[in-house]
């Protein structure tokens, strides 16, 4: 191999939902790791800050103001992407959102919401990509990396509610038909699958003692995971480090998935 296994030099990533949570600490491990970064996410003002504060330090970031919950574009944001770089060696499907209620109570507009903004965004955003990750040239392995940021609620029921679970879960399917379909292709895809982790969107769930207790009780670590912690694995599965590892889920989760009493 031509490049260092733990390295991400020389690589361009797209990563969407890159200036909060996971998909921020994705993104700074990214950049310290070499690769080159576009950034997609609906705050602009945030975002430009951020891109600032990026090249200040050095390193090569792009970035675009959009939400890719809505139809087309996803297609705009992978036109951008190519106009800069004319390729793309890592994509990272991370936006997500959540509402939580009883099943009996989502309306059809919150329905809408949650499955364009989880599932939608990340199953149009590969197939728009998938011409520059095809056509990729990537460093050591030759490969191209899709990482879906999914759930341990597409792996098992959590009071996460029933949207939220039925999106997580079929990305995980789609993350397994399509390292299937497109390893010919030297396209790798594989997925996380986080518990609950200290980001803006589980705060509401986390800042009240009585839930976190609850969720303290099922982890057999006995804390709540970190950002950093799931950007970590991600970052692997995009190095060449993992040249053979695809169509795979990654639980981050503290041990929940693997107590069964």
């Amino acid at each position: 191999m031509n490049q260092p296994l733990w390295s991400l030099s020389g690589q361009r990533a797209l990563v969407t939902g890159g200036t909060k949570g996971i998909g921020e600490a994705i993104v700074r491990q990214f950049l310290d790791l070499g690769a080159a970064v576009f950034i997609v996410a609906r705050n602009n003002e945030l975002l430009q800050k951020q891109l600032v504060e990026y090249r200040q330090q050095g390193h090569t970031v792009e970035g675009i103001a959009a939400d890719v919950s809505q139809p087309g574009v996803a297609a705009q944001v992978i036109e951008a992407v190519q106009t800069k770089w004319n390729r793309l060696d890592i994509l990272v499907n991370n936006a997500g959102t959540n509402i939580r209620k009883p099943t009996a109570e989502y309306s059809p507009t919150e329905y809408d919401y949650i499955l364009n903004t989880n599932l939608r965004s990340a199953y149009e955003l590969s197939q728009a990509g998938y011409p520059l990750l095809k056509v990729a040239e990537n460093g050591s392995s030759g490969q191209s990396k899709i990482i879906f940021v999914s759930s341990v609620s597409g792996l098992t029921h959590t009071s996460s509610g029933s949207l939220y679970g039925m999106t997580k879960a079929a990305m995980l399917q789609l993350t397994r038909n399509l390292a299937v379909e497109w390893a010919p292709d030297g396209i790798r895809v594989n997925a996380v699958a986080p518990w609950y982790i200290k980001t803006p969107l589980a705060s509401p769930v986390l800042t009240n003692p009585e839930k976190l207790g609850g969720i303290l009780k099922r982890t057999p670590m006995n804390r709540v995971g970190e950002p950093e912690e799931v950007a970590s694995v991600v970052s692997f599965l995009s190095m060449p480090a993992s040249g053979y590892v695809t169509g795979q889920i990654i639980a981050v989760d503290g041990g929940l998935m693997a107590w069964g009493y």
